[in-house]
């Protein structure tokens, strides 16, 4: 297991708690720039002392959401381009990690994580692989530049700034514009295997997104720890080796800004796409689906799942209903969703189900049902709570609360010093905030809300300073017992937040 370096952990922290030199009281604070840093795949409890000692103290310097969401289904590539686009997936249209255009393949689903893949997509939607505005496509219009910095996959990265707008996308297997790749590689070096691939990342983030004649807004997204959790399990060895090594990363950064002078002019940020959790399933939705005749065979169109989101051929309602009845009565199966009872409506039309529209989920892209998977509390051999009946061995993509709520932190010239923040906040909020930070005007088609709580800046009163929790219930009695939904969600004024839902079943 790699260790951290003594010296350089001792000198980061130093930096950490400096105070400004007499260059950077200099600096125009109107000259501010911004750094969004996504760990993939971290959880709250890993920012600590012992494994990550550079985020750990940032957390302790800045500003700290406590109440901080992952946007459902909690995947990368979903959580990407809400970010990009201060969206939830009904407005951005991106449904999932595998999402399903009939018009380019009949019998299954898409890999998102592929860059290919959702070329294609664009292809076949006349450039329209997001029906939202981008932080990208909005710098370009103002005569900024986004530069997207990712060691994840090229899906991921690309969701960023799916256009590639007055930017650059800097992925460890794709760079684009393709011709940034020469000088890129020839002033960085080629990517190294494995974790090293965050430290020539890294690298290229020093070098070219930490300077005041680069890019207005940076986005760094590291690949760890979700790549080791996913094949190892959470709190393996080599998930914890991941943990430690992107934090001594995160720490070169600090220590560079510092060093340049340049603490003052960046707003650094970070979060994360989703929390994780421990898989102990067994089997898998198309398979379930299969075995009881709802479905031909995994190749058929009738019916058509992608990842959690099953499509109906011609909408059949009546395969639709009996669909979610064998589910309801499954206990490896969660929460239920399907179009809303009627606009508006948090029920969905299937008796016992959450509407899309109550989830952010509802798109013309959107499947027939939205299935997750059940959860628990249990804790795994690593002592981290959180379980889900997903097959695997570690992941996410559930609506439970380990997987909804990650970390929100924050530091720099605009943000709130030593503050924690207890409202609702979600991965939808961060670009609005930045665009408010950058005096760019903020879409109106953006979901998400400027986090005002966060910031030094005075605030009009109209701001809601209290939020309240909503539980909202649905069931459905059935031959063998009762199915019970009920979603918790965080309510800030106009703004709904959920938290997680549960699922409760009463045998006969």
């Amino acid at each position: 297991m790699k260790t951290v370096n003594k010296s350089f952990l001792i000198l980061s922290l130093a930096l950490f708690g400096s105070t400004a030199s007499k260059a950077q009281t200099k600096v125009d604070k109107t000259n501010i720039r911004t750094l969004i840093v996504f760990f993939d795949g971290l959880r709250p409890d890993y920012i600590t002392p012992e494994l990550m000692p550079n985020v750990y103290l940032f957390s302790k310097k800045g500003s700290y959401g406590k109440q901080h969401h992952s946007v459902f289904p909690t995947v990368t590539r979903v959580n990407a381009s809400s970010l990009s686009t201060g969206c939830y997936p009904g407005s951005h249209g991106l449904m999932g990690n595998t999402v399903y255009f009939p018009e380019i393949k009949e019998t299954s689903g898409l890999n998102t994580g592929d860059a290919e893949e959702l070329n294609k997509i664009a292809k076949a939607t006349d450039n329209h692989l997001l029906t939202s505005v981008s932080l990208g496509e909005v710098l370009e219009q103002n005569g900024k530049s986004l530069f997207v910095f990712s060691s994840g996959s090229t899906g991921q990265a690309l969701m960023q700034n799916h256009k590639v707008s007055g930017g650059a996308i800097i992925n460890t297997t794709m760079i684009l514009p393709e011709t940034m790749k020469s000088k890129i590689l020839g002033e960085i070096g080629t990517v190294p295997s494995g974790l090293g691939k965050h430290k020539w990342l890294t690298d290229a983030v020093i070098k070219y997104g930490l300077t005041l004649d680069g890019p207005l807004v940076s986005t760094l997204w590291y690949g760890d720890p979700d790549s080791a959790a996913h094949k190892n399990g959470i709190g393996s060895p080599e998930a914890i080796e991941s943990i430690k090594y992107v934090d001594e990363q995160f720490g070169r950064i600090i220590k560079s800004l510092q060093l340049k002078g340049l603490d003052q002019n960046f707003n650094v940020i970070i979060s994360s796409d989703h929390g994780f959790v421990t898989h102990i399933g067994k089997l898998g939705l198309a398979d379930f689906l299969i075995q009881q005749g709802l479905k031909k065979d995994k190749e058929s169109t009738e019916v058509v799942v992608a990842e959690g989101a099953v499509y109906v051929k011609d909408h059949d309602e009546k395969t639709i209903k009996n669909i979610v009845a064998a589910l309801q009565e499954q206990n490896w199966i969660g929460g239920i969703y399907t179009k809303a009872l009627k606009e508006g409506d948090v029920n969905g039309f299937v008796e016992g189900t959450l509407s899309f529209e109550s989830i952010y989920w509802d798109h013309g892209r959107s499947g027939d049902v939205l299935v997750d998977m059940n959860w628990n509390d249990n804790k795994n051999d690593a002592g981290y709570a959180g379980t889900s009946f997903a097959k695997g061995v570690a992941g996410h993509g559930g609506f439970s609360p380990y997987e909804i709520h990650i970390a929100l932190l924050a530091n720099g010239p605009s943000f709130k010093n030593k503050f924690e923040g207890n409202l609702p906040t979600s991965n939808v909020d961060i670009i609005p905030t930045v665009l408010h930070l950058h005096n760019l005007t903020i879409p109106k088609q953006m979901d998400g809300r400027v986090m005002y709580e966060l910031l030094t800046e005075k605030v009009s009163n109209n701001v809601p300073l209290t939020a309240k929790i909503e539980l909202i219930k649905t069931e459905v009695k059935l031959p063998w017992g009762v199915y019970k939904l009920e979603m918790e969600r965080s309510v800030l004024g106009k703004y709904n937040y959920p938290n997680f839902t549960r699922v409760v079943r009463v045998k006969r």
